[in-house]
């Protein structure tokens, strides 16, 4: 299961300062989630954790972290976890998402994607389901997300 933000997790993640680079690389590569400023924390097969401070730019209007702040780290968690699961000869892409919101989010937070079941590939393409949790600084849940991602066998 050798792919490109794996691979730079685990020479950077070890390093002082490489967690935070991770970061900024995978901003670069997809930049609309720098607005949330993510701080990945943990990338394995199969799990990815992301982290946001509250801080006024991802608030709404009730001094709360917005929804879509929220949405953003959940998709982020989840394709990167993804990214870093599948074997090189599939691709992925996330095709819808439901969203509970479940309790006011007025802490920093973290995102904790994982597989509902266990990942099988077949040579056909299939949904498959990513679980993301966004928890508070007590570790409630505040934020259940479901994105269903589109995982398909790259062209030769």
């Amino acid at each position: 299961m050798s792919n490109a933000a794996l691979l730079a997790w685990k020479r950077l993640a070890p390093r002082p300062g490489g967690r935070w680079l991770f970061s900024r690389i995978v901003c670069m590569k997809a930049p609309y989630f720098a607005s949330i400023r993510p701080q990945f924390v943990d990338l394995q097969p199969g799990r990815c954790e992301v982290r946001i401070r509250n801080r006024r730019a991802v608030h709404n209007h009730l001094g709360t972290v917005n929804a879509i702040a929220m949405c953003c780290m959940a998709e982020l968690a989840a394709g990167t976890m993804i990214d870093a699961t599948l074997p090189p000869t599939h691709r992925w892409i996330p095709r819808g998402m439901t969203v509970e919101y479940l309790k006011k989010a007025a802490t920093d937070l973290r995102a904790i994607a994982e597989f509902e079941s266990e990942l099988r590939l077949d040579a056909e393409a299939a949904e498959i389901p990513v679980i993301v949790k966004v928890l508070d600084a007590t570790d409630a849940v505040v934020f259940r997300a479901a994105i269903r991602m589109w995982v398909s066998p790259r062209r030769s």
